[in-house]
């Protein structure tokens, strides 16, 4: 029975290395632009769409598929930039999550055009093994996912404390104001940010959807509510407090998949955040964000 709940957190810790890597993506623009980026989910879909469109119609090559998702969703992520964050102003925070739901709902009936038939295959990077570890097995499309997580993150925290562009968005993201009396170019680090989290968002959709063989356009739906949930459970705008999340989430599914029932599990991850939501209001790390930026405001 133990030995069960253990396969089952190594599972989950697998499993939400995507959902960790889906919630920094909303973690870096809500902690920059203090906006919600609904369309961020389906632009990672039309992305990775425009892979399997690659795939399908020029070489069946798991590398073109990686760099086509990677591109497309970089395009896309631009596009919502320019048209949903950059062109409304900075107090509208109501009018850019609606017009980022607009977009949703653009993205979509472009994916459902670009490829009709709505599910496709999706192709492995890597064969699928399994490596066992004593009694505990991991799938190698997961193990692969997870490392990739690790390699992300210390990439990203190494950008973000010790490159000058990434102290200029922790800088617009502790004090927006402040940033700009030494000189902080707002536009173009935001979007730089936009940049990144797109970047970031392929990576994540590729892996994702390496590890479940298919795409459909459901995808973009499914990564907006996995990623909000496990930004949430962390803390909004903690980059630690998102991939603390997306562990946990990742966690919690796979062992209410496995004692409860498979459809239970979608329902666990809401339950998970309506217990955290009551418990503690602003996330694992929420406290903590809310201090840095008073500190942050004093010193101004």
């Amino acid at each position: 029975m133990f030995t069960d709940f253990l396969q089952n957190c190594l599972d989950g810790l697998m499993i939400g290395s995507g959902y960790a890597l889906l919630a920094l993506g909303f973690t870096m623009v809500f902690g920059v632009m203090k906006r919600i980026n609904l369309s961020y989910g389906p632009s990672i879909m039309l992305g990775a769409y425009f892979g399997t469109w690659l795939y399908l119609n020029l070489e069946q090559n798991a590398w073109l598929v990686l760099l086509g998702t990677i591109f497309g969703t970089v395009v896309v992520g631009i596009y919502v930039e320019r048209l949903c964050f950059r062109a409304i102003k900075s107090d509208s925070t109501i009018a850019s999550m609606v017009s980022s739901f607009v977009i949703w709902m653009q993205l979509e009936e472009i994916a459902m055009h670009l490829l009709p038939e709505r599910t496709y295959p999706f192709p492995a990077f890597f064969a699928a093994k399994t490596f066992e570890f004593g009694p505990f097995y991991v799938r190698s499309e997961h193990l692969t996912m997870f490392i990739l997580m690790l390699i992300i993150v210390l990439i990203l925290h190494f950008f973000l404390y010790q490159t000058r562009q990434g102290l200029a968005i922790r800088a617009l993201s502790d004090n927006p104001m402040a940033s700009l009396y030494i000189g902080i170019n707002r536009s173009k680090t935001l979007f730089l940010s936009f940049f990144i989290v797109s970047l970031l968002g392929g990576i994540a959709g590729f892996l994702i959807l390496s590890t479940d063989s298919q795409i459909t356009p459901f995808f973009g739906l499914w990564a907006t509510f996995k990623g909000l949930i496990a930004m949430m459970l962390g803390g909004m705008g903690s980059l630690p407090g998102a991939i603390i999340g997306g562990l946990l989430l990742g966690i919690v599914e796979a062992n209410v998949f496995w004692y409860g029932d498979p459809i239970l599990r979608d329902i666990s991850a809401y339950l998970l955040l309506f217990v955290m939501l009551v418990l503690r209001p602003g996330g694992i790390f929420g406290q903590s964000i809310v201090l840095r930026q008073q500190l942050a405001q004093e010193r101004v």
